[in-house]
């Protein structure tokens, strides 16, 4: 178990370099799908993998080793090190779980708040006194329906094709329940540091999946191009105004909007092959890390066994 349990800690920093190619590199289905379940995948082996640090150290302790019944401590590790080691991976189980609790009380906190505000009431669609432009897909609670929300403002600076375009965009973030991808990817960031670097490949590939959605909405990928281009430059220049936007929402003019605007008029073509490359190796850094926690569980396991079957011998 000493080497095998290291493996899913070291493996997020050898995927992310695979992810951040993906987004380009695959159609924007396949890459979110990919990099959600990659994400969460390499963080719960993180987490197991602490927690199997966790059990050697604290069996070092005799009312431990008690209550599991075994005749003395599972690692040869001196108490020197055996102890901190599992003290500092409890500590950062403990932060984890607490980060993960913070973040779901802001996220259910911002959505309670959205849906007793007078601004988001009515049917899908919000429509905001504000000379801000601004646009975005504000998802409901668990059993309720999420709402588009447009300003005055950015209604202002698009043609009628364009608003179309927009909307169908904020429409298709809401169809496909993108913020829980997002949700995904914020909860794999705060598990592990080098999963942080999976949040902006999944933000742009969930924005270029909404793209397409639009473009085949309106039957035009030129005005879904100009609708965004010109949705971001509307929001750019009003940078400097204060955001009222929930941080839940996900935005038309977010992400790389150059990128996305050449995706859809043909001018950066997705990459099979580097694509495949990819995805092969973001699925065997998983499958390594994986098969490397289940190894150090059964290893873990064995010596619990021995442990146990020593004490009962005496």
């Amino acid at each position: 178990m000493i080497y095998a349990v290291w493996v899913p800690l070291l493996m997020p920093f050898v995927a992310v370099p695979a992810a951040r190619r993906l987004a380009d590199a695959l159609p924007p289905a396949r890459a979110v799908r990919l990099l959600a379940s990659t994400g969460i995948g390499l963080a719960l082996c993180s987490l197991l993998a602490l927690a199997l640090l966790v059990v050697p150290g604290a069996t070092r302790f005799s009312v431990v080793s008690a209550f599991g019944e075994l005749a003395g401590p599972l690692s040869d590790t001196a108490p020197a090190v055996a102890v901190p080691l599992a003290a500092a991976a409890l500590a950062l189980l403990a932060g984890c779980a607490a980060a993960v609790a913070r973040a779901a009380r802001r996220h259910w906190a911002e959505l309670h708040r959205a849906a007793q505000s007078p601004d988001y009431a009515g049917g899908e669609l919000a429509v905001l006194r504000d000379s801000r432009p601004d646009a975005y897909a504000l998802p409901g609670r668990p059993g309720t329906p999420g709402r588009i929300v447009v300003t005055t403002g950015m209604l202002r600076a698009l043609d009628p094709a364009e608003r179309d375009a927009l909307l169908a965009h904020e429409r298709a973030h809401l169809a496909g329940h993108h913020h829980l991808f997002i949700a995904a990817a914020e909860v794999a960031a705060l598990c592990h540091p080098a999963l942080r670097s999976l949040r902006a490949p999944m933000g742009y590939a969930l924005e270029r999946c909404a793209d397409e959605a639009a473009a085949s909405a309106i039957g035009d990928r030129r005005v879904a191009a100009r609708a965004i281009g010109r949705a971001a430059l509307a929001a750019r220049a009003a940078e400097g105004a204060p955001q009222s936007r929930p941080r839940v929402a996900l935005a038309a003019a977010a992400g790389p909007v150059p990128r996305r605007v050449a995706a859809l008029l043909g001018r950066s073509a997705t990459r099979p092959r580097a694509g495949r490359a990819a995805a092969a190796a973001l699925l065997a850094c998983l499958v390594v890390s994986g098969a490397a926690a289940l190894d150090a569980t059964s290893d873990l396991h064995s010596s619990i066994e021995a442990a146990q079957g020593e004490s009962a011998q005496h």
